[in-house]
């Protein structure tokens, strides 16, 4: 777990480093609006490359259309992008806000970005099986620093994401044993590239390009593992009736 929990305190130092420089707590050091506005367009176009470069690692572009029409028809049904906006609303207004936030925005962008993608998985992996850790600690600097400039523009929900990567890559870590023989580069490849969607509707939705419901379809990301998991258990069944 220490690996992972480092990336969180990572993540956390960053993103209240962030939100410090944006309101002009460190120093004579302020983003203005418009400042702010050019910002967010580099990071959209940013997490747009991010989005295709993660999405190009499918093999299985079927399973991949498959699993975000799953995951959204799932998604829509459990009414998950509601309940984010609504939780995201509630901690705003904790945090003395209005209900005119970027948290949910800020804690969905970043949860993504830093829980997708081979890193967070082969690193957790390999923490939990061989107590090696630098592919989390190298994790945890592009988070750190990619944190600082996510909570500069989309404010504190940034930081709530270090309890998503403590209790992913957490579950990870602790149940490696029995996960490993189920996440295979196959399995990731293809986890990766439905993440890499959902990342890219999240750069084209912070472009104001198009808004997407991407907490909707965040349960695409696990249809992968099951697609695999039930083909091998297939393949096993169809070997012991011929």
């Amino acid at each position: 777990m220490w690996g992972t929990i480092v990336n969180a305190a990572a993540i956390l130092a960053g993103s209240l480093l962030g939100v410090m420089i944006n309101k002009g707590i460190i120093g004579s050091i302020r983003i203005t609006d418009r400042v702010k506005s050019i910002l967010m367009q580099g990071i959209g176009l940013s997490v747009v490359m991010i989005g295709v470069s993660n999405a190009l690692e499918t093999q299985n572009m079927l399973l991949v259309i498959i699993s975000l029409v799953i995951g959204g028809v799932a998604g829509q049904a459990a009414g998950i992008e509601d309940k984010l906006d609504s939780l995201g609303n509630y901690m705003q207004r904790k945090l003395g806000g209005n209900e005119n936030s970027t948290v949910s925005q800020g804690f969905v962008t970043a949860s993504l970005i830093f829980c997708v993608g081979a890193m967070a998985i082969v690193g957790s992996l390999d923490a939990g099986l061989k107590k090696e850790y630098m592919t989390l600690y190298a994790k945890s600097m592009l988070d750190g620093i990619t944190s600082i400039v996510l909570a500069s523009t989309l404010g504190i929900g940034v930081a709530f994401s270090a309890a998503a990567v403590l209790a992913y890559q957490g579950a990870i870590t602790l149940a490696s044993g029995v996960l490993a023989r189920f996440l295979s580069d196959m399995v990731i490849a293809e986890m990766t590239a439905v993440g890499g969607i959902l990342i890219l509707g999240i750069g084209l939705s912070m472009l104001e390009i198009k808004k997407f419901n991407i907490g909707n379809l965040l349960p695409a990301i696990l249809i992968p593992p099951i697609y695999f998991s039930l083909a091998e258990l297939a393949e096993k069944l169809m070997n012991l009736l011929s």
